[in-house]
């Protein structure tokens, strides 16, 4: 993004926004019903025939490192100094400004967002008991899923071994890959007992074994794992770039997932980038259950990237009351309809 050579004189507004799930979304961590956001909305009185912009601030209750009782007093300072929320250390805030003064500024056009082609993604299955799970993996694949992502940890591990199990003796590693995120529900103790009952199983890779904050132990578990080990919730949080080449170095996982609203922003993520491919690490990109206006931010920024396996972007079908947007799946890709229109956002409760 390059701001124009017209002094800019950003004005902001945030509004807050909860989003109803379709079904009851389990993690290891918890059982979600709905999901808190904001939204901002941006706009340049020097130049007024910019429109207005739209960026989510996709706050992470329970997850993101500024979860906590001053949030929206941050975010309403934000909005007073816009240019200076690109680089408040507030992750989540960062990422919806950065998302926000991209679209108003006009980011690159890529053959994403002209329609020409979609960005592969994995099949997101949710935890729940293991006759509805088995149901989801089965949708998933009828819909035409080559990667799925499963997420563990929160039931029964024998049931979740058995559901795997029978998954790889009807598909094997050639047709399917799958991919489990275990959302720190091991503990350092069963975790590589754990990981030698899932190796025979050929899995891509596994998310978060252990809870974040253990860095020690997380290395030696990325050092002995007999299944390649993707780092997640250990990247939350706003690090500098050595910061970031540091803590990767120092763990050396297999992969990295970068959720860039709670890694910090789109300039966080792109250091842990850096930081992966100086080590020849693999990396992908997430959403962190954001509305369509936060996924498509995120897919536009991948678009102009060079990438070469399934992304997790498959969140934007979650939502009862999503906000209409120009995004679409077809064929396991999320595609955005050239010229699509967003819904009417002028109703919602906007403070300044």
């Amino acid at each position: 993004m390059t701001l124009q050579s017209k002094a800019p004189r950003l004005r902001a507004e945030w509004c807050p926004y909860s989003l109803d799930f379709r079904f009851e979304a389990r993690t290891s961590r918890a059982v979600m019903h709905q999901k808190d956001t904001y939204f901002i909305r941006v706009h340049d009185e020097a130049r007024p025939e910019l429109g207005t912009a739209i960026g989510e601030v996709p706050l992470f209750r329970g997850l993101s490192a500024e979860d906590n009782d001053r949030f929206e007093d941050s975010l309403a300072q934000a909005c007073k100094e816009p240019l200076k929320a690109l680089t408040c250390g507030v992750s989540s805030i960062e990422f919806g400004f950065e998302s926000a003064l991209r679209s108003l500024y006009g980011s690159a056009s890529t053959p994403w967002t002209r329609g020409e082609c979609g960005i592969p993604i994995n099949g997101l299955v949710w935890m729940g008991d293991k006759h509805t799970m088995a149901e989801r993996i089965s949708q998933k694949l009828n819909a035409g899923f080559k990667v799925l992502k499963l997420k563990i940890g929160g039931i029964d591990f024998e049931d979740e071994m058995g559901l795997l199990e029978a998954v790889r003796r009807k598909f094997s590693p050639a047709d399917l890959e799958i991919r489990v995120d275990a959302n720190g529900a091991f503990s350092p103790h069963d975790c590589m007992h754990r990981l030698e009952r899932l190796a025979p199983l050929d899995l891509h890779s596994i998310e978060q074994p252990i809870k974040a904050g253990q860095p020690d132990e997380m290395a030696a578990i990325c050092a002995a794992s007999p299944v390649p080990v993707a780092l997640d919730e250990e990247l939350i949080g706003s690090r500098t770039l050595k910061e970031s080449i540091d803590l990767v170095n120092r763990i050396a996982p297999a992969y990295l997932v970068l959720k860039p609203a709670l890694c910090g922003g789109f300039r966080g993520a792109e250091n842990y980038i850096f930081a992966a491919e100086m080590q020849g690490i693999g990396w992908w990109a997430t959403s962190a259950l954001e509305s369509d206006i936060g996924l498509f931010a995120i897919a536009r920024w991948l678009s102009e990237k060079q990438i070469s396996i399934p992304q997790g972007l498959g969140t934007g079908q979650l939502y009862h009351n999503n906000i209409p947007s120009p995004l679409y799946m077809r064929n396991a890709e999320i595609c955005c309809d050239y010229g699509g229109k967003w819904g009417d956002m002028d109703s919602l409760p906007w403070r300044d």
